[in-house]
């Protein structure tokens, strides 16, 4: 009867061991997805990060945000008109004083 009784303890302590080792697998495929999930959450986050500046960039360069133009004061004098001969136009006579 003891070599039964020495059989029994080997099933349970192989059974005890099989049951650890699926325990530790499955806890390392845990760590191993939740490492997985956070590297792509990061990378789509980052992306979004980046879409999101990009797009206020755009907004504030060349879209409705971008700033009106101003007009700016020239200091040259505008160019007179050059009368060529031939013209059609007689100028007009200037009083004498």
């Amino acid at each position: 009867m003891a070599a039964a009784a020495g059989k029994k303890q080997t099933r349970v302590e192989k059974e005890r061991t099989r049951t650890y080792l699926a325990r530790q697998e499955f806890h390392d495929g845990l760590i191993a997805r939740r490492r997985r999930d956070n590297l792509i959450a990061g990378a789509a986050g980052g992306l979004l990060i980046l879409a999101v500046v990009g797009g206020q960039i755009a907004y504030y360069t060349m879209g409705p945000g971008a700033p009106l133009p101003m007009p700016t004061d020239s200091s040259t004098p505008a160019p007179t008109p050059i009368e060529l001969p031939g013209s059609s136009e007689i100028p007009a006579p200037t009083p004498t004083p």
